[in-house]
């Protein structure tokens, strides 16, 4: 049986990241704090990229999207909202999905939203994962579906 994976040690093992392991060293968005634990730079991935984003309280992220990314998220504490225009309505209009801790959200590619953390005192932190090695964040003057948004 011959073995198909090419000859690169840096893949061949397991990479453990404890939390003081994530870097900070990725794209951000104001009123986000994203920290990058599986990634190229880190563990020498591929095609995906996963960590941590802490909204603080009483928050908001800039609009943004990810490019061609496929995003996952997974609610860890605190109680996000998620932001974006429903262009598929007779009329566009401003759609929030507030999430709990356990909630999943799915952010197909391209979909301009932000993240809000309406609470005064808790931050809301969040497992992110994308289907891109890097995080792609593209900020926007708003939440319009375009080349630049807004």
């Amino acid at each position: 049986m011959t073995n198909d994976l090419p000859e690169d040690p840096f893949h061949r093992r397991l990479h453990h990241i404890a939390p003081s392991g994530l870097s900070g060293e990725t794209a951000q968005s104001s009123g986000m704090e994203r920290r990058a634990a599986i990634s190229g730079a880190t563990v020498g991935s591929r095609r995906l990229w996963m960590g941590q984003a802490h909204v603080a309280p009483g928050t908001v992220s800039a609009d943004h999207h990810h490019g061609d990314s496929e995003t996952a998220i997974y609610v860890v504490s605190g109680n996000p909202s998620f932001v974006f225009l429903d262009v598929d309505a007779d009329e566009p209009r401003e759609v929030r999905i507030t999430a709990k801790p356990g909630d999943y959200i799915f952010v197909p590619p391209f979909v301009p939203h932000r993240e809000e953390n309406t609470d005064p005192d808790e931050e809301a932190v969040v497992v992110v994962a994308r289907s891109t090695q890097e995080a792609i964040v593209v900020n926007l003057d708003g939440l319009r579906w375009g080349p630049t948004g807004g």
